[in-house]
């Protein structure tokens, strides 16, 4: 199981790297998965670490006290993109609302500019 935690946890900081160069994740977002890879390397190399916590929080299983901070974590991470949803829902309608005004009045401008220029007075078929 040690291995394995070790390796789960460099393949998924792996993997976030290369979504960072790729430029296909945020570096906001990176940094929260880079900690978490990080945190499943440690407790993957240091197997005593995990029944180290479990004692000093006074969960019985030590596989019972990695589930429950995987939920919060999971948790967490839903209620942060959640917000970060939320914040760009916002922002789009907002945009949304200036680009209509902007079309709105560049309309306006160009009606007025079309009725007030004088007409042409070349003949293009003499």
């Amino acid at each position: 199981m040690t291995v394995a935690s070790v390796g789960l946890g460099l393949a998924l900081i792996g993997s976030v790297l290369v979504l960072l160069l790729r430029r296909q994740l945020r570096e906001k977002y990176a940094v929260l998965w880079i900690v978490i890879g990080l945190a499943v390397v440690v407790v993957g190399a240091v197997p005593g670490l995990l029944v180290g916590l479990t004692d000093a929080v006074g969960v019985q299983v030590p596989s019972n006290l990695l589930f429950a901070m995987s939920i919060v974590l999971l948790l967490g991470v839903a209620l942060h993109l959640s917000w970060e949803l939320t914040r760009s829902e916002e922002q789009i309608r907002r945009l949304a609302e200036e680009t209509a005004i902007n079309r709105a009045e560049i309309e306006a401008l160009r009606a007025r500019w079309e009725s007030a220029a004088p007409p042409s007075t070349t003949d293009p078929t003499a």
